[in-house]
């Protein structure tokens, strides 16, 4: 089967990760709340660097439980900065507990994390070049977010989490999850 280039087919859970869960539609706020925060973390690093600590965030964050996140203290920090399973940047860590409650606010607004992110769409599934960082709609939703106080959710990252998360399709046409293939 052929797939997107980027796909390292040496690393079993980069090709598990491409063929199950990158641009399928998610639409559960607990998976969007784990890739957004993914996401932060791959700011200046390769997304397969966070694939493959995956299983270490999520010990480290509770299970990525919002409830728990919220409520982290200096000692919470101080623990996760000393975690070598995971990215440990103080700033991208500070970040996530306020990305949190924003995203909680944001859950309060719109009943849902995820109608808020598909509002943007119309609730439907945009077809872009595989070969973009960033588009206006990821202009759009950044600067949203920003507005809202969120960090380490720039174009480039708000479009790479809306390609993980399903609102962007940009597998590439010869890929079998391509427009088409399948």
């Amino acid at each position: 089967m052929k797939r997107c280039f980027w796909v390292n087919m040496d690393n079993p859970l980069y090709v598990l990760y491409h063929d199950d869960e990158w641009g399928v539609p998610k639409y559960d706020d607990q998976e969007l709340y784990e890739l957004l925060i993914l996401e932060m973390f791959q700011a200046g690093l390769s997304w397969e660097t966070i694939l493959n600590k995956r299983d270490n965030f999520r010990k480290a964050f509770d299970n990525f439980d919002w409830n728990k996140i919220v409520n982290y203290d200096e000692d919470k920090i101080n623990e996760l900065m000393q975690d070598k399973g995971i990215i440990r940047n103080r700033r991208k860590i500070e970040s996530v507990i306020n990305n949190t409650k924003i995203f909680m606010d944001i859950q309060k607004e719109y009943g849902s994390f995820a109608k808020y992110i598909w509002s943007f769409t119309n609730n439907q599934v945009i077809i872009t070049d595989s070969k973009v960082v960033s588009n206006e709609l990821s202009d759009i939703i950044s600067k949203e977010l920003r507005k809202r106080g969120m960090k380490f959710v720039g174009t480039v990252i708000v479009y790479s989490y809306l390609q993980a998360i399903g609102v962007i399709n940009s597998h590439e046409p010869v890929c079998f999850k391509g427009v088409g293939n399948g």
